[in-house]
């Protein structure tokens, strides 16, 4: 079977388990990459703001945790998980530790790269807390650099909820 929306993944959570993709349908989805020690992670907050702002109205925020660039996310999943939960209250899901580029790179890595190239038409992933913005028909709508602060995302996401 071929992918056609990121309702086709699945993905293990940060506790290990085995979670569809599809048990988010006709929700909008903010997939991050992201870690605990990098010059973005404050970004955290400014995620679980957007996530308890729209939550109520169909938003979804997923934590993608990569110990890729600069080794920046080294520790376990249960480390990475109570890193955010003590530091930034993070609420909402975060899955186990992946890959976003090369070869190992997780299968939802793939396919949204392929459907939102970055500047100059590239599908690498360039640093930490990239950003896709997923629509409630599982189609990426945009794709943000981590620069873009999750509080710049808002009127895209209140946009992508009316529809």
């Amino acid at each position: 079977m071929t992918a056609s929306t990121a309702f086709d993944f699945e993905a293990l959570t940060i506790t290990g388990q085995p979670q569809p993709l599809k048990a988010y349908e006709g929700r909008v989805l903010l997939i991050v990459n992201t870690a605990s020690q990098c010059g973005f992670t404050p970004q955290f907050k400014g995620l679980e703001a957007l996530f308890k702002q729209y939550e109520a109205q169909g938003l979804t925020v997923i934590g993608f945790p990569s110990n890729e660039f600069g080794h920046q996310d080294p520790g376990s999943n249960d480390e990475i998980a109570s890193f955010c939960e003590l530091n930034y209250g993070v609420s909402f899901p975060m899955m186990a530790k992946v890959q976003v580029n090369g070869t190992e790179a997780h299968p939802l890595y793939q396919w949204l790269k392929g459907e939102k190239p970055g500047l100059l038409g590239t599908e690498a992933i360039k640093w930490n807390f990239t950003k896709f913005l997923v629509g409630r028909n599982g189609q990426v709508i945009k794709r943000y650099a981590p620069v873009d602060a999750p509080e710049k995302i808002a009127k895209d996401i209140e946009s992508a909820l009316k529809t």
